[in-house]
């Protein structure tokens, strides 16, 4: 079996790692031929050790020359490399075939595009891609002949339980409706009042997943599941109509399709992110990935409507969506400004949801033509957004 090369973007982060573990589940079937990550240098240095890539991308200098100096003193014979550059470089260079997109926030965005540029496939569980770029991220994709795999649990879902030729057209496959699941978060069964004064450390205590501090805060306010409401407009060619969200404590029930005929398929496992990536790491094949058997005896599964009123995030993402062109831009930038104040501890957690309307009201509606016009609002609505923080703290 030749081997799959495979490029890591955001390694370091909780994707990354637990790619490289489905890597290591399965020795001979995929190289690693690149390793990316922001600072973590002793994790970095770690996964060199274990995996040996050709090349290391470090988002900042200071953090590749360290990880340079520790390689070397360990006589790994690795390429470090630093910045924006380096990043799209390792994504599109020939010898790599899939690119493993896993780098928070829109700061992943271009590396991402050009790998589907350069017609890779294409493991997204950069969901700010698709919010940020969707229609030049899927032009990019049909143009090339990229091949997209979500890596996201709900997308994933949706991706198994649809028919295998699926191409995006509802009626002809017999599809009514996706249903994109929630856990709820932390603050389900909280009031506006206690959710207003939630502090980081509460944000952050997912009751299912381990995953990062920004997703995780985003799981808290809803917001990530409105962001995957845009995704999977772009992933599924559905209308916003067609992309229902329910809420589901037990994060067992990790997406479901809803067919004309009244059968609804869903697709289930232990909520384990190592499960989509192996799914698609495979694809078409299933291959192990290290995760244990699901067990329902005794299990109660159940299902709520979300309360846009608690939880206002998830309705300005269906608004964003609903006004196109540069709003779901404006809508990801905001909230990644006004998280990463929050988990400084700078500004309360009823402030996120406020900036973003703020963001809104001011940037929406501007020009969405071409990525620098997404990157240009993706700029100002960062300033806006800081300044709205600063006046309202």
């Amino acid at each position: 079996m030749t081997p799959r090369v495979l490029t890591v973007l955001g390694a370091t982060g909780t994707i990354g790692m637990n790619t490289l573990d489905v890597v290591a589940r399965h020795p001979g079937r995929f190289e690693v031929f690149a390793l990316t990550g922001a600072t973590q240098v002793d994790r970095m240095v770690e996964q060199c050790r274990a995996h040996r890539p050709r090349v290391v991308v470090m988002s900042e200098q200071a953090a590749a020359r360290a990880v340079r100096e520790r390689l070397a003193a360990e006589g790994l014979k690795i390429e470090v490399r630093a910045g924006a550059d380096a990043l799209t470089e390792v994504s599109t260079a020939p010898e790599v075939d899939s690119v493993m997109a896993a780098i928070v926030g829109a700061a992943g965005l271009p590396a991402t595009l050009a790998a589907a540029r350069a017609g890779k496939r294409i493991l997204l569980a950069n969901k700010e891609t698709l919010v940020v770029s969707g229609q030049i991220f899927m032009d990019a994709v049909a143009a090339s002949g990229a091949e997209l795999l979500p890596i996201d649990s709900e997308h994933n879902a949706i991706f198994q339980a649809l028919p295998r030729d699926f191409r995006g057209d509802f009626q002809a496959a017999g599809v009514n409706a996706l249903w994109l699941t929630a856990s709820g978060g932390p603050f389900r069964t909280l009031s506006a009042e206690a959710i207003a004064a939630a502090t980081p450390a509460q944000a952050v205590a997912h009751p299912n997943w381990v995953m990062g501090r920004k997703i995780s805060v985003d799981s808290a306010s809803l917001m990530n599941k409105g962001l995957e409401v845009i995704e999977a407009r772009w992933l599924f060619n559905a209308r916003p109509d067609q992309i229902k969200v329910v809420v589901h404590p037990q994060s067992i029930v990790h997406s479901m399709v809803e067919y004309a005929d009244g059968s609804v398929i869903a697709q289930m496992g232990t909520p384990d992110m190592r499960t989509p990536i192996a799914y698609a790491m495979g694809f078409p094949e299933r291959i192990e990935a290290g995760v244990s058997a699901l067990d329902l005896m005794g299990r109660e599964l159940t299902f709520e409507a979300p309360d846009t009123t608690r939880f206002p995030c998830l309705q300005l993402a269906f608004d964003a969506l609903a006004a196109g062109g540069n709003a779901p831009a404006v809508l990801n930038a905001a909230n990644e400004v006004a998280v990463a104040r929050f988990l400084d501890g700078a500004v309360p957690f009823d402030a996120i949801a406020a900036s973003i309307a703020h963001a809104l009201d001011n940037l929406a509606g501007g020009a969405a033509d071409t990525l620098d016009d997404l990157l240009e609002s993706d700029c100002r609505a960062r300033y806006v957004t800081d300044e709205y923080l600063a006046r309202h703290p």
